[in-house]
């Protein structure tokens, strides 16, 4: 008969100590969003969308990046992102990422001072977190005309759009298939699709993962830049190629033998 043996004290001390961290970074994350949302609220009702948006979007930015400071001060995660502000003069462009958990819009924002995301509609809708959501101009997704036109105006415009074309967070690893929103926009507005590489070593919040569950800490995430492409005619090609040049960025390479060398 096999006996466990008892974790050692170390061990046992530190998984409440994670426990701690995640739900305070949650409380924390939760008391940015009441707090903004109950402002945003009257300013959208008071302010026009051309001032109104810069206004949510920069407060966006901030929010976010005060949380995930409060995560990194925690001990709960490590964040390389620093590749991200190539891109906040970089005009108007179609952002799109792989989507392996729920920080992945957060990461993203916390850098970029003028971006519009395609959201779900129920966020937007929600009467008191939507109010943010709704101040910085960002886009529903229910109605695919609407949106992409939304999309292409907002680009038009001067600003930049992120997406995650999988739909929702990845189901297959390293992606799910693409649908071919982004490349459909980037015709239509006639800007470049800018890929973006979200990488982590733990699967937290990812699709299916236990919400009580506690990863292993600190988690590590780092944002890069991955190929910029040109939009084109052939919106399914483009799509392809997007979803390749992704899903080979995220796939371990072989290491090469000496005699290949």
């Amino acid at each position: 008969m096999i006996r466990r043996l008892p974790l050692p004290l170390p061990d046992l001390l530190r998984r409440p100590h994670d426990v701690l961290r995640l739900a305070l970074g949650w409380l924390f994350l939760a008391l940015i969003c009441l707090s903004w949302g109950v402002i945003a609220l009257p300013l959208r009702l008071a302010l026009t969308a051309r001032r109104g948006r810069p206004l949510g979007r920069r407060a966006a930015m901030r929010s976010f990046r005060l949380y995930l400071a409060a995560l990194s001060a925690l001990g709960a995660c490590r964040f390389d992102l620093t590749a991200l502000d190539e891109l906040c003069d970089a005009g108007p462009l179609v952002l799109v990422a792989n989507h392996p958990g729920l920080l992945d819009a957060p990461l993203l924002i916390s850098r970029l001072p003028n971006v519009a995301c395609i959201m779900k509609a129920s966020l937007l809708d929600n009467p008191l977190f939507g109010a943010a959501a709704r101040l910085a101009g960002y886009i529903r997704n229910d109605a695919p005309l609407a949106m992409v036109l939304a999309a292409s105006r907002e680009l038009q415009n001067g600003g930049q759009l992120l997406l995650f074309p999988e739909g929702g967070r990845s189901r297959h690893h390293p992606v799910s298939p693409f649908a071919p929103t982004a490349a459909l926009i980037a015709r239509r507005a006639g800007v470049a699709v800018q890929t973006l590489i979200i990488e982590t070593d733990s699967p937290y919040l990812s699709k299916g993962w236990p919400v009580l569950k506690t990863p292993l800490l600190p988690i590590r995430f780092r944002v890069r830049l991955g190929e910029r492409f040109a939009p084109d005619s052939d919106s399914r090609a483009l799509t392809r190629a997007i979803e390749q040049h992704i899903s080979g960025a995220l796939t371990p390479q072989p290491a090469r033998s000496a005699s290949s060398a």
